[in-house]
């Protein structure tokens, strides 16, 4: 095959497309899954996910006060100063792929922010709204 410039120009796209955060973002059909199975939960939606990340809870801390409102940027830890990489699955490919972790930090998470554990729905939801990022 030449590769003349055309060919290169539709393989250099589609190298390109491939690294959209679209195509970066991780399977969560398991966790959703799981989430719909502990109790009537579902549809998830993203946006329901980003509204709960700026609520406001115990203590006015907010999921922002730690990650930030860019998932793709570092948090840090609004106590001890302690760095918190990237949340976002397009610049960490590996968050939301460990459904132990991503149980440990949610329940460790949303009882240190809202003081209370998160129900079902709003774990779908935050996770919908963490893998659109």
């Amino acid at each position: 095959m030449t590769k003349t410039p055309l060919t290169l120009a539709i393989c250099g796209g589609l190298c390109a497309s491939l690294l959209t955060p679209a195509c970066q973002a991780a399977d969560i059909q398991p966790l959703l899954q799981g989430y719909q199975q502990q109790g009537a939960a579902g549809p998830f939606s993203a946006d329901a996910g980003g509204r709960l990340w700026t609520t406001a809870g115990a203590n006015q801390r907010q999921c922002g006060s730690c990650h930030g409102e860019d998932l793709r940027q570092p948090g840090k830890q609004a106590t001890t100063g302690k760095p918190i990489e990237p949340l976002a699955p397009s610049v960490q490919a590996e968050r939301l792929t460990d459904p132990a972790k991503v149980e440990k930090w949610l329940k460790r998470n949303c009882k240190w922010t809202f003081g209370r554990e998160c129900s079902p729905q709003e774990k779908g939801d935050l996770i919908s709204f963490i893998n659109s990022r």
